[in-house]
C-alpha cells in the first residue's frame, strides 16, 4: 500500500535527505565535543545506523500531515521486518566469545597453511574465506566474524589508514559477491530467489565460479600491496580469555543453524533467540558481554530502509525497466551505491517477461556495487558498527569507504561480464 503523488514525492524526498545525512554523518559527529550544549543529540544525528531510520518517521509524520495517518499506520504495520530482526539475532549469536574463538582459530589455522604466514595469512584468510563462508552462515555472519577478527587482532595494532580503509572496502565487496554462492545467505538473492525458481546449484552454475575468483583475487592484491605493514605485526594467537568447552561451541554452533534455517520467520527464529539467550545467562564465565549497540543499531539500520524503500517503487521500477538487458548490469550497479541491492534486486524481480540474461545482470550488478556505501549491502552497517571505532577519528568517512571499495568493485564488474 502507498499513498498518493504527494507522499511519494515527499518519500523520496526523505530517501534523498537520508543519503545526504549519511554523506555528512562523520561531520556531524565531529562536532559532538564532549560537555558541548545537546552533545549528546547531535552525537546521536551523527550515527550512520539511525540516519534511515530517522528519516523513515520523518517520512511517516510527513505522511499524516498530509491527511493519511491511518494510511501511514497501516503502511508501518504492514512492512515485512523479518531481515531487520533477523540480522539482530544472527550479530547476537555470532558476537558471544565462543563462536569468535572458534572462528578466529579456524581463520588463523587457514592463515598458516598460506605461503605467507603470520599477520598476512590471517589477512588474506579474513578477506578471503570468511566472505566466502558467508554462503553457507549468511552474510551477515560473516561480516560479523571478520570484522571482529579484524577489530582484535590486527586493527588493534597501528597500522595506516590507508590500510584500514583499503581493508574495509575489500571485505565490504568481497562480503557482497561471497554470498552468491548458494540460494539463501544473500539479502538479494533471497529477494528474487524463490520468484525466479533459482536454487542453490543455479547460483553455484551462474555466479558461483566468478565470485569465487573475484574474492580471492582481492584479497591476494590486498595482501600483497600491504605485506610490509602486515609483517611488522604479531597477531595474537587466539581471541583473549580461556577457550570455551567444545560442547558449548557446538551448541552455539547449533543455535546459528537454527536461526539461520528459520531465516524467515520471525515467529521461530526469535524464540531460538530467546533460549540462546538463557543458555549464555548460565554459561556466562564463559562468555564476552552481548554486542547489544551494534547488533541493535544495525537492525534499526535496515528497519529504515524497509520503511523508506517501500516508498520508492513509482521511480526505482520504471528506472529499471529503462534499462535494456546490455545496461542493466552497470545501471543495478550504479543504483546499488544508492539505496539497498536487496531492495533494488526486489524491484526488478518485479519487471514482467524479464529474460535470463536481464536477471542475471540486474543481480549479478546489484551485488557487484553491494560495497561501494554503508547502505548498498544489508550487512555493510554491522562492518562499519563494528569496525568504526578502529577507524581514524573513530568515525567512518564515506567517501574514503567509497573510493577504497571502488578497485575491488571494478574485478567484480570484470569477474561478472567477461
Amino acid at each position: 500500500m502507498s499513498g498518493g503523488p504527494d507522499v511519494e514525492v515527499f518519500a523520496a524526498g526523505c530517501l534523498a535527505a537520508a543519503l545526504l545525512h549519511g554523506l555528512a554523518a562523520a561531520r556531524i559527529q565531529a562536532l559532538a565535543a564532549p560537555g558541548r550544549r545537546f552533545g549528546a543529540l547531535i552525537h546521536l544525528l551523527g550515527e550512520v545506523e539511525l540516519v534511515f531510520v530517522s528519516w523513515s518517521l520523518v517520512m511517516l509524520l510527513g505522511w499524516t500531515l498530509l491527511g493519511e495517518p491511518k494510511q501511514a499506520l497501516h503502511y508501518l504495520a504492514t512492512r515485512r521486518y523479518a531481515e531487520p530482526l533477523f540480522v539482530f539475532a544472527v550479530m547476537v549469536v555470532v558476537g558471544t566469545r565462543p563462536m569468535l574463538q572458534f572462528v578466529g582459530t579456524a581463520t588463523a589455522r587457514l592463515g598458516r597453511l598460506m605461503p605467507a604466514r603470520g599477520a598476512e595469512g590471517l589477512y588474506f584468510a579474513t578477506l578471503a574465506f570468511l566472505p566466502l563462508l558467508g554462503s553457507l552462515v549468511t552474510e551477515i555472519a560473516a561480516m560479523t566474524v571478520a570484522a571482529l577478527v579484524l577489530r582484535d587482532r590486527l586493527f588493534m595494532f597501528p597500522l595506516s589508514a590507508r590500510l584500514r580503509y583499503a581493508t574495509l572496502g575489500v571485505l565490504f565487496v568481497n562480503v557482497s559477491i561471497g554470498g552468491m554462492l548458494t540460494d539463501f545467505a544473500a539479502p538479494p538473492v533471497l529477494m528474487v530467489a524463490g520468484r525466479w525458481g533459482w536454487g542453490s546449484v543455479d547460483m553455484f552454475r551462474l555466479f558461483g565460479l566468478r565470485a569465487t575468483v573475484a574474492v580471492l583475487f582481492n584479497a591476494t592484491v590486498a595482501t600483497w600491496l600491504f605485506r610490509r605493514e602486515l609483517r611488522a605485526v604479531a597477531v595474537p594467537d587466539a581471541v583473549a580469555g580461556d577457550a570455551p568447552p567444545r560442547g558449548l561451541v557446538l551448541a552455539h554452533g547449533i543455535f546459528l543453524a537454527v536461526i539461520v534455517m528459520a531465516g524467515h520467520e520471525p515467529g521461530l527464529f526469535l524464540p531460538v533467540l530467546l533460549l540462546f539467550l538463557v543458555m549464555v545467562r548460565w554459561t556466562g564465565r564463559h562468555q564476552s558481554p552481548v554486542i547489544w549497540r551494534e547488533s541493535a543499531f544495525v537492525s534499526l539500520f535496515l528497519a529504515g530502509l524497509v520503511v523508506l524503500g517501500g516508498m520508492q517503487r513509482w521511480w526505482l521500477q520504471p528506472a529499471l525497466e529503462g534499462f535494456g538487458s546490455d545496461r542493466v548490469f552497470y545501471g543495478s550497479a550504479l543504483l546499488t551505491a544508492v539505496t539497498d541491492n536487496a531492495a533494488l534486486a526486489y524491484m526488478g524481480s518485479l519487471v514482467d517477461g524479464s529474460s535470463l540474461e536481464f536477471k542475471v545482470s540486474l543481480l549479478s550488478g546489484a551485488v557487484a556495487g553491494g560495497g561501494l556505501t554503508v547502505i548498498a549491502n544489508a550487512p555493510n552497517p554491522a562492518g562499519v558498527a563494528l569496525l568504526r571505532g578502529r577507524l581514524p577519528g573513530g568515525r567512518l568517512r564515506p567517501l574514503l569507504l567509497l573510493l577504497a571499495a571502488l578497485p575491488p568493485t571494478l574485478v567484480a564488474v570484470l569477474a561478472f561480464r567477461l
